[in-house]
Formats: C-alpha cells, structure tokens, sequence
C-alpha cells in the first residue's frame, strides 16, 4: 500500500512539472525550482516565434530574389546593348544618307591623314601649296591644284585647316576674300563649317573669330593623335573640341543647356546637324569624344603634350642610343625621343609660341631640375654648382 502511495506521489509531482512548464511557455518565462536550485528559463513567446518565422520567411524571399536578379540583369544587359547596335546602325545610316562634302587645306602628312578615314564617310577634296595630285587619287580624294578654285567651285560643306600653326593665320586670311567672294556669287547659306585641328586652341580660335566672316560657323578641334600614334586606327584616341559658333552665335563651352537660352532657327538647326554629322565621323572611328573649352584645353596641354615633346627634343639632343643592357624604362625613353623628333619643329615651335601656359612650364622644369641636382649635392656634401660632370664646391669656384 505505502508503495502505491509512493507511486501516486511520484506521479503526481511529474504531472505538476509538466504543468508548469506549460504555463511558462504560455507566459514567456518562469521559475523552475529543481532540488533547491532555482533557475531562471526565458522561454519563447508564441509572437517571437511568429516574429522569427515571419524573418525566415523574408530572408528566404530575399534569397530567392537575388537567385533570379543576376539573370535579369543580364537580360537587361543584352537589351541595352542591342538598342545601343541598333541606335549606332541607325546613326552610320543617317551621316551615309547625306554624305557631307569635306575639304582639307593643307595636304601634308596630317592632311593626308585624316583624309584617309574622311572618304569612309563623303567626298574628300584637298589642296596645299605642293601639288598632291597623285597622292590624292590613291586615296580617292579629289585635288585641287589652288585655294581659289579649292574654295570657289568646289561645293564644301566643311573645310579643314590642316596648316602649320605657324601659317595659320595667313592661310586665314588668304581664304577670308574668297569665302565673301562665294557668298556674292551663291548667297549666305554657301558658306561652309570651318574647323581646325591645331594642336594649340586659344590662338587659331581668336584668328577665327576675329577674322572670318560671321556666318561661318567655326568648329575648334584637336585631335590628340596623328600618322604615328594611331597608325592602327584612331580607336580609343582622344578628340577634343569646341563648339565655338553656330549661325553668328558665339557658344559658351561651360554653359550647359544654352541651347534652351537661345533663340532657335532653322539655320541653327541646320548648322547644328552639320557640326555633329562631322563629330560624328570622328566618334564613328572610335575616338574618345571630349568637349572643352580652348583655354582649358590649353592649360592641360601645357602640362601634358608641350612638356612631353620639350623632354623628348631635350633627350634627342643628347644623342642617346640603344645599349646591350636596356632597361624597358630606357626603352620607353628611346621611343619617346623618336616619336617626338618625328614631327616637324614648326609644330613644336607652334606649342611653344602660341600657348600662353608654356613659358610657365619651362620655367617650372628648370627649377625641377635645379631642385634634383641640388639635392644629389647636397647628399654628396658638396655646396655649390654642378659642371659638366665635375663637382665644384664654392672653394673650388673661387
């Protein structure tokens, strides 16, 4: 019987657990009380357990999601590109429909050149003060043999001032009458889109705009690149331009959405389908298309091209040569020297004189060089000049 009792007891304490374990799972936590220890249980509550099946849920959602955006980007990917094909078909369709008549003065090696892609895109006609007849029919261009017959009976739409920028501004001035003359005999809407290519900006901008006739439009360009560089095509070279005037209106370069400012007309239209169907030529061949003011341009070029071709002539001077032991940054010198040298004095003469930045930058690399010869001096512990290889200290000076 005791044992029975015993039984029932044991039975009936269990079934007390059970009981309040269960009203703390409903409470969200209680105070079991366990052969004198007592330990405090946190036990989840029905929401936090919703709460986390709702988490589990959204990070399954968010799984899923990302599983299937990968493939949709892509799709948008190959969307994208085949309306950016098909806009560029549809651009080559549009610049080919209406091919412009181009004419490039100064058939040199730059004019050469650039005439080359040219007939890819119009009628290409050329002319300079040597006669490039049959250099010209190679290459399918049309020649003519002088700069009045180049601008009176040929029918141009552009014309190209590929002269030395030592010329430039008597070159202008020999077509300025000859342009007025056209217009007498063909009216205002004869003139032509006149565009340069100096390697310098300000300078053949303000003889453009000074002297030409205001109907021109003008076009102020630099192609950073020439026979040499881009012999393999002009495929990521750098084109820099200018939108200077357009139908008597001179553009500001910095200002974007002047165009919303300005008084539409069809000749500006025209004028405007004009300019971008020949810097659409340039973007066609795959050049890096960037709009900047001249004086921009300028500044940067001072810095960059102009300081490039002064080492470059400074090193061919020094008569270096290839050595059994050259290193690749000697070799890249030697290259430097060659390609630098390869251009005509005129043109580094031209970066020189008719850009108002480089004097600052010789000044600036013959301090740089005093400045790195002092410091081998002074490492040297030696405190005066350097000669011609020889070392002399102020005592040896006097």
């Amino acid at each position: 019987m005791k044992l029975l009792i015993t039984f029932i007891c044991i039975i009936s304490i269990e079934i007390a657990k059970q009981h309040c374990v269960v009203s703390a799972w409903s409470q969200g936590g209680s105070t079991i009380t366990s052969r004198g220890a007592t330990t405090q249980h946190q036990l989840p509550t029905s929401s936090s357990l919703f709460s986390s099946t709702q988490s589990n849920d959204k990070d399954d959602i968010t799984i899923n999601s990302n599983n299937g955006e990968l493939e949709r980007l892509k799709k948008e990917e190959q969307r994208l590109s085949s309306l950016l094909d098909s806009i560029r078909q549809q651009k080559l369709a549009v610049l080919r429909s209406r091919p412009l008549s181009i004419g490039i003065v100064g058939f040199g090696r730059f004019g050469q050149f650039i005439a080359q892609s040219f007939t890819k895109y119009g009628n290409v006609v050329g002319t300079s003060r040597t006669n490039y007849t049959d250099v010209a029919s190679e290459m399918g261009v049309k020649y003519s043999l002088t700069l009045e017959s180049f601008v009176l009976d040929e029918d141009l739409d552009v014309i190209v001032l590929a002269t030395s920028i030592v010329s430039f501004r008597d070159t202008v001035l020999e077509i300025v009458p000859l342009l007025e003359k056209k217009m007498q005999l063909k009216g205002a809407g004869s003139y032509p889109l006149i565009v340069d290519v100096a390697s310098v900006k300000e300078h053949p901008r303000n003889i453009l705009l000074d002297l030409l006739p205001e109907e021109c439009d003008i076009l102020c360009t630099h192609p950073m690149f020439g026979p040499d560089s881009a012999k393999n095509g002009w495929r990521g070279q750098t084109f820099v331009y200018e939108k200077t005037r357009i139908n008597k209106v001179i553009l500001d370069p910095d200002f974007e959405g002047q165009e919303n400012q300005l008084d539409i007309s069809e000749e500006y239209v025209e004028g405007m389908d004009r300019m971008e169907r020949f810097l659409s030529i340039w973007e066609e061949e795959g050049c890096n298309m960037i709009p900047m003011a001249c004086s921009d341009h300028d500044s940067y070029s001072a810095n960059s091209q102009f300081i490039t071709h002064l080492v470059g002539r400074i090193l061919g001077i020094q008569g270096l040569k290839a050595t059994p032991i050259d290193t690749t940054g000697f070799q890249s010198v030697l290259r430097l020297i060659e390609t630098t040298n390869a251009d005509s004095f005129d043109l580094f003469y031209g970066l020189y004189k008719y850009n108002r930045n480089s004097g600052y930058t010789i000044g600036r690399l013959r301090g740089a060089l005093d400045d790195v010869v002092g410091a081998l001096l002074q490492r040297d512990g030696v405190v005066g000049v350097f000669d011609g290889g020889n070392r002399k200290s102020d005592d040896d000076a006097k």
